[in-house]
């Protein structure tokens, strides 16, 4: 199995776990920049979703995830269980994104 099984749930369906490697985790810290900032500004004058901030954010997520696909695979892991994320403001526009999880070898019931 090359690629890595990453579930929000305990368990995977069809599969069996049988060995634990331990947390994999990824994280990533994104600042803002003027541009972003000013055209943020002025949506927050209007309203609405600033939809800068959300690509941000978005791409902040991939790379979290991506930073702890790689990080179960060093484990020796082929899945992560209970996956989540963590956001937290860091301070002076910048915010950290955090995608963590169990790492384990699971392998196909029969």
């Amino acid at each position: 199995m090359d690629e890595i099984i990453v579930v929000t749930t305990p368990t995977i369906p069809g599969y069996k776990i049988i060995e634990v490697k331990g947390i994999a985790r990824g994280g990533i810290v994104m600042a803002t920049h003027l541009g972003r900032d000013i055209l943020a500004l002025l949506r927050n004058i209007k309203g609405g979703e600033v939809k800068e901030y959300t690509q941000m954010m978005a791409e902040a997520r991939e790379e979290a995830l991506r930073r702890m696909i790689e990080h179960a695979k060093k484990l020796g892991a082929n899945a992560v269980v209970n996956f989540r994320f963590a956001t937290s403001n860091v301070g002076g526009g910048m915010a950290e994104v955090y995608a963590y999880g169990t790492a384990v070898v699971v392998e196909r019931e029969k």
